[in-house]
């Protein structure tokens, strides 16, 4: 036990000597510019923390700070490092030609970038990504558009400007800019796309001068979190770097710890010298933050880490008002009497109000729950409903103290997802029974009407492959709906590796096609008015336990009305899913639901997904690279290896055939639903010939070309709607590659 002690009183002494010696020496640089060097950060060996070169900084002939190559303008003692990061950009001539390109990446060691930091982009038909070299290579991307220049100061959301956050615990980055249209029409105000990190609200957008030139700004500041090695103020206990008077804080960054001064004290917390943590004078300090408030008839007596306020001899001090009375005067006598009588008084006016504030708070919360129903859409739902023909679901109406004891207060740990109509949580209802429960974005209110639409739509369908919706909650601030649970997660999920293993068989993938087929075909031709679901993908697609298909998300959903074939309506959808025809029109019909369907025909054969940007440029979209390879007889090199044999060879070429067929570029050269979903239902039983091939002529690779062209080159645009950006988000890795 005594050599146990030794060994440790060693480690310690050890431990002393370190942290003395990394303190401002003798010699240590303090200044570099206008910048002050403070401990744990140093110029040279022996000024700075830890071997490993993380708290070492550079100051050049030029007399600038630098760190990781990038110049530093600030450092604070709470882990923030503040330095300036230089901007990416492409730039085109008016023929469309790139006259230059500098993309911007960036490695910080074991420092990493704050979430106080946002991405911006900006241009017109301007397209930014930021990739991450975190798990999964996140990345994140924001995009802009604009066709003609738009005076706009100070906000960065529109008319040539965008932004969006990224998390913390990042250490290196790219930054990519790119062009829908390589500016050729817009070069005349905005010949080049700009994409950068900067410091949130050190960016105030001017279109006026940046679309031309980015005001000359060629580097914005930008936050660095640090901290103290890898362990937590728990973990590492005394054996901290802490100086005196100064206490461990585990870092936000979620690794590590940082020193703070204690209250009352000011100055390096990693310092032990006359530099270190130092009392606070509060009786003479001019800062407002530390100054006392000891009153006037008072004296303030400055303690270590504190202050007093003392009265002369022949006063008391008023604890409360910090000032001097003179002791014996006749109102204090009987003080006990006067307490005992106040506070009574006190008591029979605070239970009148009581109940008055009681009263009134049930009726303010009744008429909150009325407000809250009709700004949810609530008369909304009951118009459309009454008019929206024969109903096949009864929607329960939830209430607000139920969804709250069902999602245990809408705890993030029962969070399913989230995207573009808001969060999904998971729910257990009084009876046990397990739902899903949908919660629109605080504060978005164009999703209401997705809310309402949603429940309007799944009101006219009574179908297996459908997600149940069960009921809703209108009375709360934002809408809720509730499903059925669906407990395998989505298609994309077990396509993509990205919940489950891509285990899918020939025979589970040829089923859940003939299931969505089937569904798709239900709502255009049974239904009691036809529906177009309008963003049919692998995401919105769900596996039961058994992996039988549930066709969800209606939010983007459109009633046609009988006498009608098509709706002409602001364009929405997914990219990599979206009918070209559709987005170049704005006329939506069936044969957008048949193209969409088609893509994920094409996803279920090939295990790729509908957009990737490793695959070459006329190949980024899945349904051309498909197309080619059937054109080019080499569709065996794009099949997923795990569902081709021998037996099955024929069936694969068939559901591919029909695949490009659903996808071709004019929708009245693609089948109907119902042909679809009979030609595939055959295949699962015996091999059947196709039914138009003869009515419709074999596409030309050009076609489907075309169709992924205009996309690529516009289709990332605003116009889309609100769900593009989020699924834009969803394709981070394939950008991030």
């Amino acid at each position: 036990m005594k050599i146990q002690s030794l060994f440790l009183l060693a480690i310690f002494s050890l431990a002393y000597t370190h942290l003395v010696k990394g303190q401002s020496l003798s010699g240590c640089q303090t200044r570099c510019g206008n910048v002050s060097i403070e401990y744990p950060f140093g110029t040279s060996q022996g000024c700075y923390y830890g071997g490993d070169n993380s708290f070492k900084l550079t100051c050049n002939e030029t007399n600038k700070l630098i760190f990781g190559g990038n110049e530093v303008i600030n450092i604070t003692h709470n882990g923030e490092l503040r330095v300036l990061v230089t901007r990416s950009y492409v730039c085109y001539n008016s023929q469309g030609n790139q006259t230059g390109r500098s993309n911007r990446w960036t490695r910080l060691g074991n420092l990493t970038f704050s979430d106080k930091n946002r991405f911006t982009a900006v241009g017109c038909n301007t397209y930014a990504f930021l990739n991450t070299n975190e798990v999964g290579n996140y990345s994140v991307g924001c995009m802009s558009t604009c066709s003609t220049p738009r005076e706009t100061n100070g906000t960065c959301s529109s008319g040539g400007c965008c932004q969006t956050s990224l998390p913390r615990r990042i250490n290196y980055f790219r930054v990519r800019p790119y062009s829908f249209s390589n500016h050729t029409s817009v070069h005349s105000f905005n010949p080049c796309s700009y994409a950068f990190l900067v410091e949130d609200g050190m960016f105030n957008f001017r279109s006026s001068e940046d679309l031309m030139n980015l005001r000359n700004i060629t580097r914005f500041p930008v936050v660095l979190d640090w901290s103290i090695g890898k362990h937590s103020c728990q973990q590492v206990g005394s054996a901290n770097i802490c100086g005196w008077n100064s206490e461990c804080s585990n870092s936000v960054r979620g690794t590590g710890y940082i020193c703070k001064c204690k209250e009352g004290f000011d100055g390096n917390p990693y310092l032990s010298n006359e530099k270190g943590c130092k009392d606070i004078n509060e009786c003479t300090t001019s800062s407002t933050v530390h100054k006392h408030n000891c009153s006037d008839s008072s004296t303030c007596v400055n303690t270590m880490g504190h202050f007093l306020c003392t009265c002369p001899s022949g006063f008391n001090l008023n604890a409360t008002t910090n000032s001097c009375m003179r002791k014996g005067r006749p109102e204090y006598y009987g003080w006990t009497q006067i307490f005992l009588g106040t506070s009574i008084g006190f008591l029979v006016i605070l239970l009148v109000v009581s109940c008055v504030q009681r009263k009134m708070k049930h009726k303010k919360n009744t008429e909150l729950r009325k407000h809250f129903f009709e700004q949810n859409g609530g008369g909304m739902l009951r118009q459309r409903l009454s008019g929206a023909g024969p109903s096949n679901v009864e929607v329960k109406i939830f209430t607000e103290e139920g969804m709250k004891e069902a999602t245990n207060g809408y705890d993030e740990s029962r969070i399913l997802g989230q995207g573009g109509q808001g969060t999904v949580y998971k729910g257990i209802l009084p009876d046990n029974s397990v739902v899903a429960i949908k919660k629109a974005r605080l504060g978005d209110s164009s999703q209401v009407e997705q809310f309402i639409n949603e429940v309007l739509v799944l009101s006219q369908i009574n179908h297996r492959n459908v997600v149940k919706l069960l009921g809703c909650c209108l009375e709360t601030e934002v809408p809720l709906l509730v499903y059925e649970f669906i407990n395998s997660g989505t298609l994309f999920d077990h396509l993509h590796g990205s919940l489950f293993d891509s285990s899918l068989t020939w025979e589970h993938r040829l089923r859940i096609a003939v299931e969505i087929a089937g569904t798709l075909a239900y709502l255009h031709s049974s239904a009691s008015i036809p529906i177009i679901h309008r963003d049919v993908k692998t995401a919105n697609i769900l596996l039961d336990e058994n992996l039988t298909a549930k066709v969800a998300d209606f939010g983007a959903s459109r009633l046609i009305p009988m006498d009608k074939e098509q709706l002409t309506t602001m364009v929405q959808g997914t990219l990599g899913y979206l009918d070209p025809e559709y987005y170049n029109t704005g006329l939506l019909n069936e044969k957008s639901d048949v193209y969409s369907f088609g893509v994920v025909l094409m996803e279920l054969l090939s295990g790729q997904k509908a957009l990737c940007f490793d695959r070459p440029q006329t190949s980024k979209h899945l349904v051309s690279y498909f197309a080619s390879a059937m054109k080019e007889k080499r569709l065996h090199e794009i099949i997923d290896g795990q569902v081709m044999n021998e037996d099955n060879q024929k069936e694969i070429q068939e559901v591919a055939r029909i695949a490009v067929e659903c996808t071709r570029l004019m929708g009245e050269e693609r089948p109907r639903m119902k042909e679809v979903a009979a030609e595939l239902e055959g295949l699962r039983g015996t091999k059947t010939k196709h039914k138009w091939s003869e009515q419709y002529p074999e596409p030309q690779e050009a076609e489907h070309l075309l169709g992924v062209e205009i996309l690529s080159a516009q289709g990332d645009t605003n116009a889309i709607g609100y769900d593009s950006i989020m699924n834009v988000t969803r394709l981070h890795i394939e950008a991030g590659r």
